[in-house]
This record gives structure tokens, C-alpha cells and sequence, in this order.
């Protein structure tokens, strides 16, 4: 939103260096990551990695591979990315890849392409996505842009998909099946053989995200581990993504989308012929975009080879392993079903988790929340390895202060902690409206000071049917 007082033009311009020195403080609050502290976005290996992905980010930095032809370099580094990467997950010959900015555009992608494909066939139907509950949002995002409906599977007790829940709500609208690889929340893989044999069974596309697990899954079973198939050696599996940017270590902007079938890619192409500027194609849902993210993925794969990344995997392995036994000392604590990657959510009976998130918040650690039920989610990347014993530490001293609360916060109601957490964090005319749309949920004298965070606190105001447009203020 527009503040005319903290957006005014600079009349004249700034010295270089007081501007760098500026654009470094910006930064003096953020998430400490680049010491391992974070648990949630950053994908990190080392710094001489990152530094080495900087420099190669840096020489294709402006370079547009909007048009191919301008750029053939790049355009040839972004094919031996796609066929090293299809060779990993056993693309089949016929088979083509995108280089895309990122997972949720190599979702769309395969999404607008199962749209495609069910309006050739009946076009006068909506076309529909089965999916599990787990699944990530932005299925649900391509399907309000693309004029699709959602039909939500559940998942069992172990939060993986069932495969004859999803074969109970196709119907003859089902245009795509999705299983994940694993699920982001739990880092569960789905049974993708058995939706595998579902999908092929009706001749329904199934589309795998492994945008998380697509450059772990690999490595770490060539590490030892045992991790299920989910790729296209599985029968059924005509559409996968894969995120360079999370276990690939690369810059950020680097995804691919995979298909079986060369004709199946081709209907997420749009081209356009009557325009004055010429003609048009594109493979992509973005237009302009930075070569930097194709360099640095091209580069990274060059540099670590299959060796480089078997032994980052099995170093976040180990983190994983060795953060999973220290947890064993605290009884109130458990894990969400069965994680087979390296990722998990931490949840309790007894203590509420997200007055122990700011407990370790204090302390420099950042880790995501979650809800249904009331989870802390955790990311265990390579750097991981050096900061588990620490971590472990500092969990036993926050998981003590908030034994020492006797569980007040935990008595609370969901209504009190959500408004409480919310206070700190919004603009005052969005928490005015926010305290507004709970009268008649909240108790008189409700406290309105820093408590445990507002993630996953949402259950009031989901049965006022007000959060969507909370969250559209807040993005405002």
C-alpha cells in the first residue's frame, strides 16, 4: 500500500556506499540463517558453496531467457540442467522438462497442462483435481486461477494420502490426481505406486510434487537409506516437480516440471500471433525473468556432481538423526507420523508448542508453526550438522520456561491467544478490525500483550468465515 511519507523519491542520488551500508542494515533483523538458526526457507550447505553460487548467479545476473535465442548459452546450460535432473528421476525417452522460476510455477504448469488436456476432451465439463489434504496451497491457487475444483482426500493417522480415498471422489470431471513427495507439513511421501495404479487404471494424469523431496530422495538413497519410489519408474506418474532451490542448494528461481509425455508439456505452451510486436510463445507462466538462476543451478550440478550431493544429503541425514534421538529426552514432545526425509513436524499433549516457538524464538531460532494440530515445523538442511548438539541445548532450556508457565497460555482460549499474538504484529487499523470480528468470542479483559504467535490460532475466526479476508488485509 501506498505511504507517500516512507516512499518519497530520493531528489538526488545516494553514494554507493551509504546505500550498501543501508541495504545491509535492512538486514540487521532478519533470520540469522547464515549460522544455521533458521529451520525454514533457506536451503543451506556451506558458505563456500553459497559464495560459489553468488559468482555464478552473478554472470548471467541480466541476461533474459525470456527469448532463447538471444541467450543460446543459457538456453543450452537450462537443457543439460533439465536432462541431468530427468535422468535422475528416470524420465523415460519421449519425455521433456521446464526450467521454471520456482515450485509453485512448476506446479501451475502441470496443472494448466492436465486443464488442457481434460477441455480437448470435454469441454463443456470443469475440470477437477483430486488431491490429499497435505497438499501443498498451491494446487488450490492454480485451480482459482485456472477455473477448477478441488476435491480434498483425507489422510490417515500417519498423514499420508490413501489411494482408495482419492479413487472415491474421481469422477468424470477429474482431470489430475496429486500425491507429494513428500507432504511439506509432515514430510510424509505418499503411496505414489498405489495412486500410480489409480490414475493409470482411469487414464487421469498424476502429477508428483517433490518440489521439497525431488533433490534428497535420490541422494539419500544412494547414501543407504531406504525411501520409496516416486518418480517416473512408478507407473501412473505423468507430471513431477522438483525445486533446485531447496535441496539443490541453488539460487533461488530455480525449479523444473517434468512430463512424461512430450505432448502433455506442450499444452502448458501459450503462443500468440496477432500481436504488433511479433509473434509470441512461451513455455513459462512468467515472461522476464533473471539467467543468474539458470547459471547457478547449471554450475552447482556441474561442481558437486552426483558424489557432492549424495554427501550433502546424508549430512542433513544425520542432522536429522541426531536432532530425532536428542528429542527421545523430552517425553512431552513427538513426531508427527513417520517423516522418511528430512524434514518433520514436532507437536505435544502437555505443553503448548507455540509458547515453546517463542521461547527459541528469543534464543535465535526461527521455525515455522503449524496447525491441526499445533506443530512445529522443522527443515534439517546439510548446515544443520554443526548446530544440532546447540540446538538441542537451548530446546531443553526453553521447554523448562515453559514448563514453568504452568500451562496459563495453554489454557487460554484459541480466541485469547490469537488476538494477544496478533496485537504485536499488525498495523493498529487491521488489528481494530481483526478485535471487531471477534466480539462475542473474546472474554471481557481479554490481555493484549505478546503471547505465543498467531500461526495456527485461526478457528474463530474460520467459523465467522472472516480469516480469507484477514489474510487479504494483511497481504494489503
Amino acid at each position: 500500500m501506498f505511504n507517500k511519507k516512507s516512499s518519497l523519491f530520493p531528489k538526488k542520488g545516494r553514494p554507493q556506499e551509504k546505500v550498501l551500508r543501508e541495504l545491509k542494515e535492512r538486514g540487521s533483523e532478519d533470520i540469522r540463517w547464515q549460522e544455521g538458526r533458521s529451520f525454514a526457507y533457506i536451503y543451506q550447505a556451506d558458505k563456500q558453496l553459497d559464495n560459489f553460487v553468488r559468482q555464478a548467479y552473478l554472470h548471467y545476473m541480466k541476461e533474459n531467457p525470456v527469448n532463447p535465442g538471444a541467450f543460446p548459452g543459457l538456453k543450452q546450460m537450462a537443457r543439460e540442467v533439465v536432462n541431468m535432473a530427468g535422468q535422475l528421476f528416470h524420465l523415460p525417452k519421449g519425455g521433456s522438462g521446464t526450467f521454471t522460476s520456482g515450485g509453485s510455477e512448476s506446479i501451475f504448469l502441470a496443472v494448466l497442462a492436465a486443464r488442457n488436456r481434460f477441455q480437448k476432451i470435454k469441454p463443456e465439463k470443469q475440470a477437477e483435481i483430486v488431491l490429499p489434504s497435505t497438499a501443498h496451497p498451491s494446487f488450490h491457487k492454480a485451480a482459482h486461477y485456472f477455473g477448477m475444483k478441488i476435491r480434498i482426500s483425507p489422510v490417515n493417522r500417519s498423514f499420508q494420502a490413501s489411494a482408495q480415498a482419492m479413487q472415491a471422489l474421481i469422477t468424470e470431471n477429474t482431470a489430475l490426481l496429486v500425491a507429494s513427495a513428500p507432504s511439506f507439513p509432515h514430510g510424509m511421501v505418499d503411496p505414489i505406486a498405489e495412486i500410480g495404479q489409480v490414475a493409470a487404471q482411469h487414464h487421469i494424469p498424476l502429477h508428483v510434487d517433490a518440489c521439497v523431496g525431488g533433490f534428497v530422495l535420490p541422494f539419500l538413497k544412494r547414501g543407504g537409506v531406504q525411501v520409496p519410489d516416486f518418480d517416473f519408474a512408478v507407473e501412473g506418474v505423468s507430471s513431477l516437480s522438483a525445486d533446485l532451490h531447496k535441496y539443490g542448494y541453488a539460487a533461488k528461481g530455480a525449479s523444473l516440471v517434468f512430463f512424461r509425455e512430450t505432448a502433455l508439456r506442450r499444452k502448458s505452451f501459450f503462443a500468440f500471433t496477432d500481436w504488433p510486436g511479433g509473434l509470441y510463445g512461451s513455455t513459462h507462466i512468467t515472461g522476464s525473468r533473471s539467467g543468474g538462476a539458470i547459471a547457478a543451478a547449471w554450475a552447482l550440478m556441474q561442481h558437486l556432481g552426483l558424489e557432492g550431493y549424495t554427501r550433502l544429503a546424508m549430512q542433513a541425514w544425520e542432522a536429522r538423526q541426531k536432532i530425532l534421538s536428542g528429542l527421545a529426552k523430552f517425553p512431552e514432545l513427538y513426531v508427527l507420523g513417520q517423516p522418511q526425509l528430512t524434514l518433520f513436524a514436532l507437536a505435544s499433549d502437555q505443553i503448548d508448542m507455540y509458547e515453546l516457538a517463542d521461547e527459541l524464538s528469543a534464543m535465535g531460532w526461527y521455525i515455522e508453526r503449524q496447525q491441526a494440530p499445533p506443530s512445529l515445523h522443522f527443515n534439517i538442511t546439510a548446515t544443520h550438522k554443526k548446530v544440532a548438539a546447540n540446538f538441542l541445548q537451548d530446546l531443553e532450556k526453553a521447554l523448562e520456561k515453559t514448563r514453568k508457565k504452568n500451562g496459563s497460555s495453554f489454557r487460554q482460549t484459541l480466541s485469547e491467544r490469537l488476538l494477544t499474538g496478533l496485537h504485536w504484529l499488525l498495523p493498529e487499523k487491521l488489528f481494530a478490525k481483526l478485535r471487531h470480528q471477534l466480539v462475542g468470542l473474546l472474554p471481557e479483559n481479554s490481555p493484549q500483550k505478546p503471547s505465543a504467535p498467531l500461526y495456527g490460532m485461526t478457528e474463530p475466526l474460520k467459523k465467522t468465515g472472516n480469516l480469507e479476508e484477514l489474510i487479504k488485509d494483511f497481504l494489503e
